[in-house]
């Protein structure tokens, strides 16, 4: 029988122009439910596939504690997302989500979502 040959795959390899890095971190966000270490491992793929160097000078941290930042195993500061989101050209920003039957619905409450857009656009 022929082995077949296989290569682990590498997501960083794939986001090569702005608005892809946005729309796939949007969509991790998306996906992430909650677990913040998804959405900084979504970023570390992102630095990855932008130069982790190059991230990191622009973010003004070093290159190890970026790795570390955003490997997925751990939860960065919010001031650290914030830096390397500005540094990777992308945005964040709060858009309301209104529940179906939302004139029962107390809107204060309501949590906003953040999503993700290029700086281009």
């Amino acid at each position: 029988m022929k082995k077949t040959a296989t290569s682990r795959f590498d997501v960083s390899e794939h986001l090569r122009t702005p608005e892809e890095m946005a729309a796939y971190l949007e969509a991790c966000m998306e996906e992430a439910d909650g677990d913040a270490a998804f959405i900084a491992k979504a970023l570390g793929d992102i630095a990855r596939a932008r130069g982790m160097s190059q991230v990191a000078r622009d973010a003004g941290v070093s290159r190890e504690s970026l790795y570390k930042a955003l490997s997925g195993e751990r939860i960065p500061g919010f001031d650290t997302i914030l830096k390397v989101t500005a540094a990777l050209g992308l945005k964040l920003h709060a858009e309301a989500v209104h529940a179906p039957d939302h004139d029962q619905q107390d809107h204060s409450t309501a949590p906003p979502t953040l999503l993700a857009n290029s700086a281009d656009g």
